[in-house]
């Protein structure tokens, strides 16, 4: 079991659900990892947002975002580098796919001990590998966070190298989408590009903050062989940050002035390094 400071279930100390729970049954809701620093969310207001629009998407009750964060900052406590989970699912209902009329949704808190921002892997970058799995298209459920993780554990499941950092994911088209965990950008021909999220995967909060901070990026389909020739790659995450791409495969890359200049504005939202 994971080391956890504190779980909250609808506002209770536990760590139980029922077994005819819907997300447990059928992956039914959204979940947000949020990255806390001393009480402080940086993030947060992204967060509710991607958390209220996969709401209205799954047509489940939005929650009351103070509420949110008062139980995530009472989880967190005594923690100065935390990761809060809040998974959100429509609750118990009778078998069958046929979501209830009126869901009361369950509502989890926890907290747990950030991973280091520091590191070899922030100064000089982290190797990444392809994944052989291929994510499906779904425009439906494309963008949202929601607690069907089946393709990237399976994707995941792929190595056991601790040297490998992460993987990447094509859709069925063979378009670059992201990594099994972490959004991905790449600076080609000058330009900042990161996939579409419109067809399949997650629209992270980290991802949109870049892309408000830096003028000129842009979204668009990117081939492995476009991102071969990337003179800066990186991976973008709430929890991890700017993560700069040492290499894919044998194709090696450099971090470069753009990469520093995103990790020093994630310092400046309020995420300072750690020492390693």
């Amino acid at each position: 079991m994971p080391a956890v400071s504190r779980v909250l279930v609808n506002g209770m100390a536990a760590t139980t659900v029922s077994a005819f729970d819907r997300g447990l049954s059928y992956g039914d809701g959204l979940f947000e990892t949020i990255r806390f620093v001393v009480g402080r969310a940086p993030l947060w207001e992204r967060h509710m947002q991607r958390l209220g629009e996969g709401c209205l998407r799954l047509r489940l009750p939005v929650p009351e975002p103070a509420q949110l964060l008062g139980e995530a900052i009472a989880a967190a406590e005594g923690l100065t580098h935390a990761v809060v989970r809040i998974t959100l699912t429509r609750g118990v209902g009778e078998r069958g796919y046929a979501p209830p009329p009126s869901p009361c949704t369950t509502r989890i808190v926890a907290a747990f001990e950030a991973p280091p921002m520091a590191g070899e892997g922030y100064a000089i970058g982290v190797r990444v590998r392809w994944c052989a799995l291929r994510l499906a298209v779904q425009p439906q459920l494309a963008g949202m966070k929601h607690l069907n993780r089946l393709e990237q554990v399976m994707a995941r499941a792929e190595w056991n190298d601790p040297a490998i950092a992460e993987g990447l994911l094509c859709d069925t088209d063979g378009g670059v989408v992201s990594a099994t965990m972490a959004n991905l950008f790449a600076l080609i021909d000058g330009d900042l590009v990161t996939p579409s999220v419109e067809r399949g995967g997650v629209a992270g909060v980290a991802r949109a903050e870049v892309l408000a901070a830096r003028a000129g990026g842009r979204v668009a389909r990117i081939t492995p062989e476009e991102l071969e020739r990337a003179s800066e790659v990186f991976l973008t995450s709430a929890v991890r940050g700017i993560l700069p791409v040492q290499a894919v495969g044998d194709t090696v890359y450099v971090p470069g002035p753009v990469t520093r200049a995103l990790q020093q504005h994630w310092r400046g939202l309020g995420f300072p390094m750690e020492q390693a």
